[in-house]
């Protein structure tokens, strides 16, 4: 949600918002899911959630649904919910155990957690049939800082050279150690590049978000990604050892042992294409955004604490869930009337302002990733 940016940085004269086909034709977001969300490296939550062996979860990317389970080994996979023998749906599920097999409901075909073949009825009398021909379909799957991310593409971009300019760069946050607090899904009728778009500016906060505003000027602090894929910066916190809370007080211990100047700042940043991140002295929240057809999008928002933080008798995350889930609120409802607005034969694309410079630079990136660069 920063705001101040040097011209030279991300704003450029002249850029207009996005045509109106961009967020109402389904042709476009056909082309998103598969230039976009079926090549690139997207956000599927949190390492922990899969704590023990058989844990699973299902995710649905681009249309496609994936399991995404934590094997015998340790090690976490991620597999089509495609049966190797007539296309079933292995799993129904959103989330679960497997005992130590994942088998199908139609004819018992049944899978190891590492997705190999070891039972087939009947197809012993097939003349050449192998076991070992017909695994699950693998997705490629990555962690990085305690998150989990799923890559569609036949031959994914290495994690590490796609998130190189941040690999690094949230360490001092010990975002791996943390522990979840809340999860709240929303439905949001809105197209998922109108979420981004808000998420990158403040210059809505004093109308739409009066309570943050008094918490953190939204003419304050500045960006330090302002190109590329991976964009934000900081806003500073009006009191000192305060938070974006209820209370405006800290709910909790520090996420690490952060520099002072960390202590008085937010930053927010979003992660291309379906995440959105966000850094307090004594909480992290992120955003995972997965579109389902032009005009709606299902988010799901999850807080994150210091494991010493539950330990505290007076331990109340409910400060912070309360404080961001109002004001989510408030943003899904302007979007939901941006999207309404944008469908009328009457718009057209406007004028970008210096102080929505990243807005702008997440317009570029989504061209660029689609082809389509200005």
């Amino acid at each position: 949600m920063t705001s101040f940016v040097k011209p030279t940085e991300a704003y450029r004269q002249g850029q207009r918002t996005l045509l109106r086909e961009y967020y109402t034709a389904p042709e476009i977001y056909g082309e998103e899911m598969e230039r976009i969300f079926c090549r690139r490296w997207l956000c599927a939550g949190r390492a922990a959630e899969l704590a023990d062996p058989g844990d699973f979860v299902v995710r649905t990317v681009a249309g496609e649904s994936l399991i995404v389970v934590r094997g015998q080994d340790g090690a976490v996979r991620a597999f089509y919910n495609v049966c190797r023998h007539r296309g079933t749906r292995l799993c129904e599920e959103a989330r679960g155990r497997f005992s130590e097999t994942i088998q199908c409901p139609y004819h018992a075909w049944t899978y190891t957690l590492d997705g190999t073949l070891i039972g087939a009825p009947h197809m012993g009398d097939v003349e050449g049939f192998d076991k070992r021909d017909y695994p699950l379909h693998a997705v490629a799957v990555a962690t990085w800082e305690g998150f989990l991310f799923l890559n569609l593409a036949r031959e994914p971009e290495p994690f590490e050279r796609a998130f190189a300019p941040v690999l690094e760069r949230f360490s001092r946050f010990n975002l791996a150690t943390l522990r979840s607090a809340r999860r709240i899904e929303y439905d949001v009728q809105a197209n998922w590049k109108l979420l981004f778009q808000n998420f990158s500016e403040c210059l809505h906060c004093p109308v739409i978000h009066p309570g943050l505003a008094k918490l953190t000027p939204y003419t304050s602090g500045a960006n330090d990604l302002a190109e590329g894929p991976y964009l934000g910066g900081y806003m500073v916190i009006t009191k000192e050892g305060g938070s974006l809370t209820m209370s405006g007080r800290a709910c909790g211990a520090p996420v690490g042992e952060l520099p002072a100047e960390d202590l008085n700042r937010v930053y927010f940043y979003s992660i291309f294409p379906n995440m959105l991140l966000s850094l307090h002295p004594d909480y992290v929240m992120f955003h995972t955004l997965w579109p389902d057809g032009p005009r709606r999008t299902a988010i799901t928002c999850e807080w994150l604490f210091n494991p010493e933080s539950f330990e505290h008798s007076g331990f109340d995350p409910d400060d912070a869930v309360r404080f961001w889930d109002e004001t989510n609120r408030q943003d899904w409802h302007i979007c939901e009337l941006a999207q309404a607005g944008i469908t009328s034969r009457a718009y057209e694309p406007g004028p970008y302002s210096p102080r929505e410079g990243i807005s702008a630079a997440w317009d570029r990136e989504f061209l660029r990733a689609l082809g389509r660069a200005r």
